[in-house]
């Protein structure tokens, strides 16, 4: 790696994190996520892994897809929820493999590093999912 991006302290009280960069990700089926690219897949070097910081702000949500490869999730603060009905908290670390399925969210706002090997692909539920945004409060 030719580069070192350093982030003093991140685990500080609050995860404001406001001497980074954070961009909102626009992309179909996902609200209000924001986040911060650490390295992104590169074509010239076949490089396919991504490493992110994800804000989600209170009912932030992000797409359903599927997993190509691995993902490593570590949540950094607040709750992290999944589709399927887990609920994950700060320090708990998800590893999902090829061929997962999720949409991820956060009722009340959390940061998570994230980490994917390959990139995801868009899909469409084939059972029901909990609910996410404006669903979620409504139910």
């Amino acid at each position: 790696m030719s580069e070192i991006e350093f982030i003093k302290n991140v685990f500080r009280s609050g995860f404001e994190l406001t001497d980074i960069e954070w961009s909102t990700w626009s992309e179909p089926g996902r609200a209000g996520v924001e986040h911060h690219v650490l390295w992104a897949p590169d074509a010239e070097t076949g490089e396919e892994s991504v490493g992110l910081l994800l804000r989600f702000p209170p009912t932030a949500h992000g797409d359903f897809h599927e997993h190509l490869g691995y993902e490593l999730m570590l949540v950094l603060d607040g709750q992290l929820d999944h589709s399927d009905g887990d609920s994950y908290t700060k320090g708990d670390l998800i590893v999902e493999g090829p061929g997962t399925q999720h949409q991820m969210s956060s009722a009340d706002g959390c940061t998570v590093l994230a980490i994917r090997t390959r990139p995801a692909s868009p899909r469409t539920p084939q059972h029901p999912i909990r609910p996410v945004g404006a669903a979620a409060l409504a139910s």
